[in-house]
């Protein structure tokens, strides 16, 4: 059915689509002071608008909307079509506490007694 549609109107409904997929897109990619919404993820990557990003590569920090989600190395993999795929060389979950090299006493109380 889309070849009976003139190119004009093909290109106008991709354009709508992409912009549907960056309002949705919760997740974004934050490169110092820029960031980019990813528009898919997967375990081993995730993709990004060709257009609006440059070819990424090194230390990246991604975000699902304020919260501070990954840190990882990234290589630029393929261009496929108006997404440009990003691999992960290292995916490291973000913590927020620092890790003890001691025992953490619990103290608190292992029940409540009732008063009868």
């Amino acid at each position: 059915m889309s070849e009976y549609l003139p190119q004009e109107i093909r290109d106008q409904l991709a354009a709508s689509q992409r912009n549907v997929k960056r309002k949705r897109a919760t997740r974004s990619v934050h490169i110092g002071d820029e960031a980019f919404a990813i528009l898919e993820m997967s375990d081993d990557g995730f993709a990004v608008g060709a257009e609006e990003a440059p070819r990424l590569r090194g230390l990246i920090d991604i975000y699902e909307g304020s919260r501070h989600l990954y840190q990882a190395l990234i290589i630029a993999s393929s261009q496929d079509g108006d997404l440009m795929r990003y691999d992960f060389k290292r995916n490291t979950a973000a913590v927020y506490n620092a890790p003890v090299d001691f025992e953490v006493a619990d103290i608190r109380p292992m029940g409540l007694l009732s008063k009868t």
